[in-house]
């Protein structure tokens, strides 16, 4: 069997999904998808380059493939590079699982648990809504909510967004108690001063995790936070690599990886982050506020990892998309079923993508009160 073309296309999934198609020579294909929305036509233009890099080659060469994506620059691959090789190394696996017959998780050595526990995204136009919206979640059997520091608009002053934040988690605890669990992203929106304040603050809150509460450019600031909170703290979807995140787990300032199997690398590098976590008692979050083809490729993951924590679960399967993927991962509440059709167990309707291209939209962008940006 031989890689014979990739192909590379951008579908409403209620955003824009960027699905890379590894086709072969004996007409078997494998689905990947790209986890860097943001910047779409960088990716585009990275996986124009692996085109030759991997036609002509036998698609069953993961590692090697792999590492000849990742290195063949000779400058090390970054986000954008490594979100390209993500979505081709698992378009590989769902290729190599369809031509044996076989889940991709059996390829990855088999399950270690019968199904999957997810956490949803929950919001609310002001407070009352939010506490109602979660009071709804959790009698709809979900027990994990992830709420976020809010802006106002386009506006984020970080010391006010702190405050709405700690209110909001104190009105869910009063209406719910520790019944339901919270994990709240700062989505890196805050400096040091801030997040250590906010973390402190939430040590009695019961918290599952604190997401994301700095900037990813230094990790090692991690360590400073790490001495002032006790706090369960989570990061980790911003890493391109092993490399990147390797300070996180080395020195144990996380308690939970947030990587994303869509930016990091793919199984293939996943699943050395994952035993690298092992060893240190850090246990996993896949990221995972994408389309069908994460979700499936996060659950096959997530169903080999004795480390595993929890899967985000930002899209329920069968609500975007169904066009093209009319058979996708299943749930039973606030669990992922475990798969058992070959590969990544997707249905994908090629025609139906094609005829669906769409424009990848702006991302939301944030401000203070000066004018200055801050993060989204």
């Amino acid at each position: 069997m031989k890689i014979t073309d990739l192909e590379i296309l951008t579908i409403d999934d209620g955003g824009a999904l960027m699905m890379v198609v590894v086709h072969t020579d004996e007409g078997i294909f494998g689905v990947g998808e790209v986890g860097l929305r943001s910047r779409q036509l960088a990716v585009r233009g990275a996986l124009e380059h692996f085109k030759p890099l991997l036609i002509g080659n036998d698609p069953f060469r993961t590692e090697h493939l792999w590492q000849v994506m990742s290195r063949s620059g000779f400058y090390p691959a970054d986000r954008v590079l490594a979100s390209a090789i993500s979505a081709v190394d698992i378009a590989l696996w769902d290729l190599k699982g369809k031509a044996l017959d076989i889940p991709v998780y059996e390829l990855l050595g088999g399950a270690v648990r019968d199904r999957v526990k997810c956490y949803r995204h929950i919001w609310g136009a002001d407070q009352a809504e939010l506490v109602d919206n979660v009071r709804k979640a959790f009698e709809e059997g979900w027990t994990v909510g992830r709420l976020s520091v809010p802006s106002e608009g386009d506006l984020l002053e970080p010391r006010a967004a702190t405050r709405h934040a700690l209110a909001e988690v104190t009105a869910v605890r009063d209406e719910l108690g520790s019944e339901f669990e919270l994990i709240l992203d700062v989505h890196t929106r805050l400096e040091l001063p801030e997040a250590t304040t906010l973390c402190r603050e939430l040590e009695g809150a019961n918290m599952y995790f604190i997401e994301d509460p700095l900037r990813w450019e230094n990790p090692d600031i991690y360590r400073t936070l790490r001495q002032r909170t006790s706090v369960p703290l989570a990061a980790g979807e911003q890493a391109a690599s092993k490399w990147e995140i390797r300070p996180l787990i080395e020195h144990d300032l996380i308690d939970y990886a947030r990587f994303d199997i869509c930016i990091v690398g793919g199984f293939t590098e996943a699943k050395k982050i994952a035993g690298w976590c092992e060893s240190h008692h850090i246990r996993t979050a896949t990221h995972n506020p994408l389309g069908p083809i994460a979700t499936a490729a996060s659950l096959h993951l997530n169903m080999t990892l004795p480390t595993f924590g929890i899967q985000e679960q930002y899209q329920l399967p069968g609500t975007q998309a169904n066009d093209v993927f009319p058979v996708q991962a299943t749930m039973d509440g606030e669990w992922m079923r475990r798969p058992e059709a070959p590969g990544l167990g997707l249905e994908v309707d090629l025609e139906a993508a094609r005829a669906h291209q769409i424009q990848p939209p702006p991302m939301p962008q944030l401000r203070r009160l000066d004018g200055s940006f801050t993060n989204w």
